[in-house]
């Protein structure tokens, strides 16, 4: 056991963490209370998943630390109860595989003394043993059969489960509490006042956005760009291509933008977050298929069901991709402008590589969508999510926010998570080892970020790069190669 459970859990819990410090790591006690008058107290250490075989297996023998991840998280009810129904069907499974190995073992024994009977002529008693033969053969189908479901019970109850948190993951409610680690661009003072616009305004000041026109066509969260802002957005996109596959040794993937349900299983988009994706009324691959979320689940799936030679990893890859969000989740949040699509573009960085290589590989992922944002000098902040707004796949992010002087925040404009072997045991994505004369096959680590979100790029530029005294907007300079050497975006004048 990961550790001892000093105090009855009450059913119905809240929870008030406090950060403690062991043998030089983060560990994490905890106060769990009742939401009534009832309280009781428990001492709880989330430990460090980094050696944990995260399987179905390890949460019915480490029930209690399992949860302490998933309180860190505030889990709901529903996924509490579902490690104690995991606990309970992998012991009815150990029974089921008694009873049915019982039932062959005598299948095997009586078969053995029918022969014998039949070559000594006792036919009638062979005949009764064939009637055992029959019972243990019913048995052991029965068994199997139950088995069958208790292993698609199991699968189901797992796959709605989260990964472990990393360490370096504070405890947190909500984006509130979230560690701001660095800020760039924030020493001379953030741009701040009336003269500065929201992008929509902007946008609709130079021309470059037709609301009415998305909104005929497809609806609300959907927009239409014309003219130099939809050139803008292009040239966004290729810098960002550009600066990965140029600079930072990415190979750039042009990938599907339909996915079949099994693949979204290997990434851990499904079955939790089936409501915000976007189904099609056609199968792929003999399966229901869904429009991507995020050009992540096709570029990590490339090597889906692979054993890698541990000598090409790292792999580093990017594609710009649209993504399709239902945003089901979101209704009445950032109904204004861009920030908030079902559709935008983006492009996305992944990186595979072997459990000792990851944490280097997430922070060098994360640096490089930092050198974007340097690179068009906009302010931002990076900052490590905490328990309680973390990703569901993810063991340890960081988000960049990047500087909105209109709405006078900061505004997420990528994400970069490590998600560890949580996907690569979803997907069967293994490395060789050969340790002496052993060979054995170990789950990969797996990472993603964007590298950046196009459209939020294309928000930060129109606040950050407006001009109040014109109402025009300055093209970055990293961009007037990709804008034909414009360098300003005039106001229309009508």
């Amino acid at each position: 056991m990961a550790f001892a459970l000093l105090a009855f859990i009450p059913r119905t819990t809240c929870f008030n963490p406090i950060i403690t410090r062991a043998h030089g790591r983060d560990l994490f006690s905890s106060k769990l209370y009742s939401s009534t008058s009832d309280i009781s107290e428990v001492k709880i250490q989330r430990i460090d998943p980094q050696e944990i075989a995260y399987d179905s297996r390890y949460v019915a023998q480490n029930g209690d630390s399992v949860k302490a991840h998933l309180l860190a998280r505030r889990a709901g009810e529903e996924q509490l109860e579902a490690v104690d129904k995991i606990g309970v069907l992998m012991e009815k499974r150990l029974a089921l595989i008694k009873t049915k190995d019982g039932a062959l073992s005598i299948r095997k024994s009586v078969s053995a003394e029918i022969g014998k009977l039949m070559k000594a002529g006792e036919k009638d008693a062979a005949e009764e043993k064939k009637k055992e033969v029959e019972v243990a053969n019913q048995q052991a189908d029965a068994a199997e059969a139950e088995l069958n479901e208790v292993d698609a019970e199991v699968n189901t109850l797992f796959a709605g489960l989260p990964n472990l948190l990393d360490p370096r993951t504070v405890d947190g409610d909500d984006d509130t509490q979230n560690e701001v680690v660095s800020e760039w661009g924030t020493e001379g003072g953030l741009k701040k006042g009336e003269q500065y616009l929201w992008h929509d305004d902007i946008a609709l000041g130079v021309g470059g956005w037709d609301p009415d026109a998305s909104s005929a066509i497809s609806g609300a969260r959907f927009s239409v760009l014309r003219g130099p802002l939809a050139r803008l957005e292009r040239a966004i996109g290729q810098f960002f291509l550009d600066e990965h596959t140029q600079k930072n040794g990415y190979e750039e993937v042009s990938v599907p933008y339909v996915v079949t349900r099994s693949t979204l299983e290997g990434t851990g988009q499904l079955p939790k977050f089936e409501e915000d994706l976007f189904k099609v009324n056609h199968v792929a691959a003999g399966e229901d298929a869904f429009l991507i979320p995020t050009a992540e689940v096709p570029l990590t799936s490339l090597l889906r069901g692979k054993v890698l030679d541990p000598k090409i990893l790292p792999i580093s890859l990017t594609g710009l991709t649209p993504c399709f969000r239902a945003e089901a989740g979101s209704y009445g949040q950032d109904t204004r402008g861009l920030l908030r699509q079902h559709q935008f573009h983006k492009v996305e960085l992944v990186k595979i590589c072997t459990p000792e290589q990851s944490f280097d590989a997430h922070e060098e992922l994360t640096a490089h969508a930092e050198a974007c944002l340097q690179a068009l000098k906009l302010p931002y902040r990076k900052v490590r999510l905490c328990s309680g707004d973390i990703g569901f796949g993810a063991r340890m992010c960081y988000d960049l926010e990047v500087w909105l002087p209109g709405q006078e925040m900061f505004r997420e404009i990528a994400s970069c998570s490590n998600c560890a072997d949580f996907q690569a045991r979803r997907m069967g994505l293994r490395y060789r080892v050969v340790e002496g004369k052993k060979k054995k096959t170990v789950f990969c680590h797996t990472m993603n970020g964007s590298g950046l979100a196009v459209g939020r790029t294309l928000v930060a530029i129109l606040e950050n790069y407006y001009n109040p005294e014109d109402g025009s907007v300055a093209v970055p300079e990293v961009l007037q190669p990709y804008m034909g050497g414009q360098k300003k975006i005039e106001k229309v004048t009508t």
